[in-house]
């Protein structure tokens, strides 16, 4: 049987939590547009409506956040109801089963303040994912690729959908660069800190020796709804070509791949993976009406230069992470010192840590 009065300090703890969440999270005017947006969806002529979709997503944005809460809301104010009411009976059985549920609402509220930190203006949307090699030749290939398969066993274990809009494979071995479109709750939020240059340390299997490579992610939110922005023809140059990449009947046979470029910025997406040239065409400006807005908002803050990780000097001094393999193992992020030795693990997807620890820097330095 847990301790009353350690239960009581968990539960007074988390009444405590729960209201600092609810003034983070703003539930309260979360909870009355959520139902406007309610009211909306159940007019009889809302499908007829323009804004249809925006409302739908919405919606989505809002409920992903004032349903977790209201259900942590409701089953901790249950559990301690249950609790009190079996000791006053002596029940012993039930207030070790309500005080079981009690000791579950930490966990749950530290989701909820990890939420807390995703209060972007963009967070909540899905992401353009990109990944290109920096110096290091064929072992820069070879770490592009072993970057790839980090982030989609993470986008995986969160259970995103990762897309494959188009690759470019090395020379020798890896790829020189991939470009994904993400999509899952809060993708955006939790990968624009992975933007920037990563740098990779290990002995390696084409030298022999201790070598180092770069390889440059850059991030985009992928607005649901449709991004309102003119681009004049005379600032897109637009290149058709034969699609690469392995397997699948339809690869290599005909100019199905295209590459759009802005020319006053140099902004180039590639798109290969629909199967003609219109589609492809089409998802590539809409990634490129993406990056071309996050671009302008951040020139409006005077952030412009935080962006682009690709453009940065993709080499040594740039990088925001380290991993090295030999001649010892550690991946230590250089902007929150966040750091572990199983670089294994971490390859295999397990970047929650570092994503947290960006998240926290970032929220108390704002």
């Amino acid at each position: 049987m847990p301790d009353p009065a350690e239960i009581k300090n968990i539960a007074d703890a988390c009444r405590e939590r729960l209201t600092a969440l609810a003034t983070a999270l703003k539930i309260a005017a979360k909870r009355d547009a959520l139902a406007a947006c309610d009211a909306k969806i159940a007019a009889p002529d809302f499908w007829l409506n323009g804004a249809a979709q925006k409302t739908v997503a919405e919606r989505k944005v809002l409920a992903a956040v004032v349903e977790p809460f209201s259900q942590t809301a409701k089953t901790f104010a249950d559990a301690v109801e249950l609790w009190e009411l079996a000791r006053a009976e002596n029940d012993d059985a039930t207030a070790e089963e309500a005080a079981a549920e009690i000791l579950t609402v930490p966990a749950r509220l530290q989701e909820l303040d990890n939420m807390a930190l995703l209060s972007g203006k963009h967070d909540a949307e899905g992401a353009y994912f990109s990944i290109h090699t920096g110096a290091g030749g064929s072992d820069a290939c070879e770490w592009a690729e072993m970057l790839l398969r980090m982030y989609l066993r993470f986008f995986e274990r969160r259970g995103w959908q990762a897309e494959i809009l188009s690759l470019v494979d090395g020379e020798e071995a890896g790829l020189r660069g991939v470009d994904l479109r993400v999509a899952g709750e809060y993708a955006y939020g939790k990968l624009r800190g992975e933007m920037g240059v990563h740098r990779l340390v290990r002995i390696s299997p084409f030298s022999g020796r201790r070598e180092t490579s770069f390889a440059a992610v850059d991030v985009t939110p992928d607005f649901q709804q449709e991004v309102n922005l003119e681009i004049a023809d005379k600032d897109l140059r637009i290149d058709t070509y034969r699609a690469g990449g392995k397997g699948g009947q339809h690869v290599n046979k005909t100019d199905s791949a295209v590459r759009v470029t802005h020319l006053p910025t140099g902004i180039v997406v590639a798109v290969q993976n629909e199967r003609s040239q219109h589609s492809n065409k089409l998802v590539a400006l809409k990634a490129l009406k993406a990056r071309l807005l996050l671009l302008e908002e951040e020139k409006r803050l005077n952030q412009a230069s935080v962006h682009h990780a690709q453009k940065m000097d993709n080499a040594f001094g740039s990088q925001i992470r380290n991993y090295v393999m030999n001649p010892y193992t550690l991946v230590k992020d250089a902007r929150t010192d966040c750091q572990t030795g199983n670089i294994q693990a971490v390859l295999d997807g397990e970047i929650d840590a570092f994503i947290d620890a960006y998240l926290r820097r970032k929220a108390a330095t704002e």
